[in-house]
């Protein structure tokens, strides 16, 4: 008796130990981790710039926003005006999220590694050193040109009725990259112009740098201007740059226009 008492007890040992562990197994099965990216105003809010999220699965990026909205008690602030991204790609709230997917939540931009693109004539830049615009645009002209037009962002002295004393650039430096090409590639397929160049300093800027500086060549004037003017402001409302104002009684973050609809709405459905 003794004997069959042990092996009963024993049988429901291992049968207990056997159920906990197909439970952990579940759990770790349905569990999966994301690396949140936080940047600007809400890097500010969350009091640090990544997070590493456990998450069940199926999940969206609609569970990440309301997991930001418990943790983030200002959230609320900026929620409806952010744009999201899954490994560096514009996504919507019901785009679908896989273990080890890298999300940036992107307030409005106020803007934008080296990087050339588009068939070796043009190229975009994100860079932490002075922008020299006279060695750059010596090196963009091209006999073939008849005309170049240029934009030069300059960190002015004043705003919003205070004396400015110097600016802050962030990025979302692979991602910023990956959308200035972009904007070069549709500006070169949109308007009769022959290369395009994009330069966007980040870090400190003192009153006078330039922050940002665009060319365009063409064989004639009114296409570059278009292109010019289109380029700088697609740049500023779609590229994942922030412009952080110092001021002598604080600092604040430039408010961004808000992202293009189909920005905020872009699907991911696997």
């Amino acid at each position: 008796m003794c004997h069959a008492y042990t092996g009963l007890a024993s049988s429901f040992c291992s049968e207990g130990l056997r159920q906990q562990g197909e439970i952990i197994r579940d759990k770790l099965k349905w569990a999966m981790q994301v690396r949140v990216l936080f940047f600007g105003v809400l890097r500010d809010m969350a009091g640090h710039s990544a997070e590493v999220l456990n998450l069940s699965e199926p999940a969206t990026l609609s569970d990440v926003l309301r997991h930001c909205q418990v943790s983030i008690p200002a959230f609320h602030r900026v929620g409806r005006s952010l744009a999201m991204s899954i490994n560096q790609e514009y996504a919507g709230p019901q785009a679908k999220l896989h273990a080890g997917d890298e999300v940036a939540l992107l307030p409005p931009v106020s803007g934008g590694s080296t990087n050339s693109a588009v068939d070796g004539v043009s190229c975009v830049q994100i860079v932490h050193e002075r922008i020299d615009r006279t060695v750059m645009l010596d090196n963009f002209r091209c006999p073939a040109d008849g005309a170049m037009v240029t934009f030069e962002g300059v960190v002015r002295d004043n705003s919003r009725g205070r004396r400015t004393l110097f600016l802050e650039y962030e990025a979302y430096e692979e991602m910023a990259i990956k959308e200035m090409n972009r904007l070069v590639e549709a500006a070169l397929a949109q308007f009769s112009i022959r290369q395009v160049m994009i330069v966007h300093r980040i870090g400190r800027l003192n009153i006078g740098e330039t922050s940002v500086l665009i060319a365009v060549a063409s064989p004639h004037r009114g296409a570059a201007f278009d292109a010019c003017r289109w380029l700088i402001d697609s740049l500023k409302r779609t590229v994942p740059v922030w412009k952080k104002e110092h001021f002598e009684d604080g600092a604040v973050w430039a408010d961004g226009e808000p992202f293009p609809a189909n920005v905020q709405e872009s699907p991911r459905t696997s």
